[in-house]
């Protein structure tokens, strides 16, 4: 089987049941216990270790496609390998490092270096192994890159491979909005205000035209009228009068 078809095998039992591959690893890996060691606990010496021909593996992220890791809290992945060498190796431990995703040399932390006792795995054998780790929970969100190690041995000589190189984003917990999230909502409360502001200056404008008085115009029969009233009695009202006769 190669590389390819083995990792997407291995991707669709993660999705199908997180409990049958549990019980597959029991089985491959029988008789191997788990060890936590401190951070600072050395798993290879100075030089970095080489992968071994023919070890391949994979890495797959539980229902959680998003790696998102919350800050302070243990997250869990998987790693799966795949020994088709000459001989039996014997994994010794997995471990990680943060980096700052634009520079590599810059450590943002060691993470957990966790150890396996008795875990060999056969030539033409596949298995699976959990590996948990926390970030710090002083940790600043964002996005980060993980690099992911697992080492073992064939025949007393260290091996190592690089099971994950990839993005995952640290979050806050308990944190329900991302960044882009408070940015659209602060975006939407700005514009409706300033619709609002809009709609008031509206109704401003249309209460200053309700409180202006219709113009009211007057006809010449309303002035004639009102004109003979006040002049009544007067000698230009009798002189109007003897004319209109």
């Amino acid at each position: 089987m190669s590389a390819l078809t083995w990792c997407s095998v291995f991707s669709k039992q993660v999705a199908r049941a997180q409990s049958e591959e549990d019980a597959a690893m029991q089985e491959v890996v029988d008789g191997a216990d788990l060890g936590y060691v401190g951070d600072d606990t050395p798993v290879s010496s100075e030089e970095p270790l080489s992968p071994a021909p023919g070890v391949e593996t994979v890495c797959v992220f539980p229902k959680n496609a998003g790696k998102i890791v919350p800050a302070g809290e243990e997250t869990e992945l998987l790693v799966g390998l795949q020994n088709e060498g000459e001989s039996t190796l014997n994994v010794v431990a997995v471990h990680s490092t943060l980096h700052l995703p634009y520079d590599h040399k810059m450590y943002g932390q060691n993470l957990t270096v966790q150890s396996f006792y008795n875990a060999s795995v056969p030539v033409s054998v596949q298995a699976t192994f959990p590996y948990t780790f926390a970030v710090s929970k002083f940790l600043q969100p964002g996005a980060y890159d993980l690099v992911g190690y697992i080492v073992y041995e064939i025949d007393q000589h260290p091996y190592q491979n690089v099971f994950y190189n990839g993005t995952i984003e640290v979050v806050e917990v308990g944190g329900l909005l991302s960044v882009e999230s408070v940015f659209l909502i602060t975006l939407g409360i700005a514009l409706l205000g300033l619709l609002g502001l809009w709609a008031y200056g509206q109704v401003q404008q249309l209460s200053k035209k309700t409180k202006k008085g219709p113009k009211v115009e007057l006809g010449t029969g309303t002035t004639d009228a009102n004109m003979d009233e006040w002049l009544e009695g007067t000698a230009f009202a009798k002189d109007k009068a003897k004319k209109n006769k």
